[in-house]
């Protein structure tokens, strides 16, 4: 949990609410690491996931419609390079980035 607050630059109180009403909707599960300290993995169950990718076209068709319908195609260029840097800063920056918000097990991730 305190690995996503970093990645999502929120309080880790702000998220324990957020994943709270998550987890009370049935879209994602907590559980608690064993060791030392309070350490916290959070997943998403087979009907979070589900979510996601129900929500996922529609979220594609926003993106298309607000951002990417209204560009010059030097300026889908210059936003392409944008990302790529971003992305690349992100992999330097989370080396494990995909675990925190992973699908749940058996689940396909590409």
């Amino acid at each position: 949990m305190s690995d996503l607050a970093a990645r999502t630059s929120a309080s880790l109180s702000r998220l324990s609410h957020v994943v709270g009403r998550l987890e009370k909707r049935g879209l994602l599960a907590r559980a608690r690491i064993p060791g030392s300290g309070r350490r916290t993995n959070a997943t998403l169950t087979e009907a979070g996931y589900e979510e996601v990718v129900a929500a996922a076209p529609g979220h594609v068709a926003a993106v298309r419609e607000y951002l990417i319908d209204g560009l010059e195609p030097h300026e889908l260029a210059a936003l392409r390079r944008i990302g790529t840097a971003v992305d690349a800063a992100i992999k330097r920056g989370q080396p494990d980035a995909g675990s925190a918000a992973s699908a749940p097990a058996g689940t396909p991730t590409s």
